[in-house]
């Protein structure tokens, strides 16, 4: 899927958009698969809003936009297990981060037409460090992304500044970062944006009259460990390639709610 000079380009810049990833078909699948999982969350007790809070948006225009954002997608869809381990992601993966990489966790992210919850800039690390900095998240598309809708944006090289403060709930002081100083990554369905957690990124309010449907994985080497118990769930540490080096009695403490 990408070759040496494309490897180069992630570890300069932090990010790296791969076209294709996914076929147009197995697009669709996951697509029904997010409308399955928001039709039985609107149902249980855990459905809600996930938007961001914060200064970083004028409070009137903050209350008017939805965001549906649940995690461990893996666990509520198969299409989403055979998505995490694909040929085409490992074939990336194990050149990004090595021969050996572990899922961390897998969340959708939907910003509804007209309304959809913007993201300030941010990094990933503060949600769950780790010690040597391997974990990189796999943005898939599952609708056309453009600034118009929402669509990812990234500042070219953050991630060599190592953790950032942040204020509120993990996000960059708006003052400082604004989301204008970043790159906007217009993407097709199917393609794959994968960036460093250190690397700053955060988009726009889906303004259009489409959707902009995100499922995101989280990858690391399992010998990178955390470097704080925060962010741990059930089933975490999935190999995806390769294998893991230490071997380790898992007994994941996990409450059903």
């Amino acid at each position: 899927m990408i070759k040496a000079d494309d490897v180069q380009f992630y570890k300069d810049n932090g990010y790296l958009l791969v076209r294709g990833v996914f076929s147009p078909a197995e697009v669709e699948e996951m697509r029904n698969a997010v409308t399955g999982i928001i039709d039985r969350a609107a149902k249980s007790k855990f459905d809600g809003n996930a938007t961001w809070q914060g200064d970083y948006l004028p409070p009137e225009e903050l209350k008017k936009l939805v965001l549906k954002g649940f995690h461990d997608v893996h666990y509520h869809d198969a299409s989403f297990t055979r998505a995490a381990v694909h040929p085409n992601m490992t074939a990336v993966l194990s050149q990004l981060i090595g021969p050996n990489v572990q899922l961390h966790h897998s969340k959708m992210l939907v910003k509804p037409p007209e309304k959809g919850a913007a993201f300030p800039l941010h990094q990933d690390t503060p949600y769950f460090p780790h010690a040597d900095h391997t974990m990189l998240a796999a943005s898939v598309h599952l609708d056309d992304s453009d600034m118009e809708n929402g669509c990812l944006c990234v500042i070219p090289g953050s991630h060599k500044q190592g953790l950032l403060p942040h204020v509120g709930r993990y996000y960059l002081d708006h003052r400082e970062y604004p989301l204008s100083a970043a790159t906007p990554c217009p993407a097709a369905a199917g393609d794959v944006l994968f960036f460093n957690y250190l690397t700053i990124h955060g988009s726009d309010v889906n303004r259009s009259t489409r959707n902009r449907r995100n499922v995101l994985f989280q990858y690391r080497d399992p010998m990178d460990l955390p470097t704080e118990d925060v962010h741990v769930n059930w089933g975490q540490g999935l190999m995806v390639c390769g294998e893991n080096p230490v071997y380790k009695a898992y007994q994941p403490e996990y409450q059903l709610k």
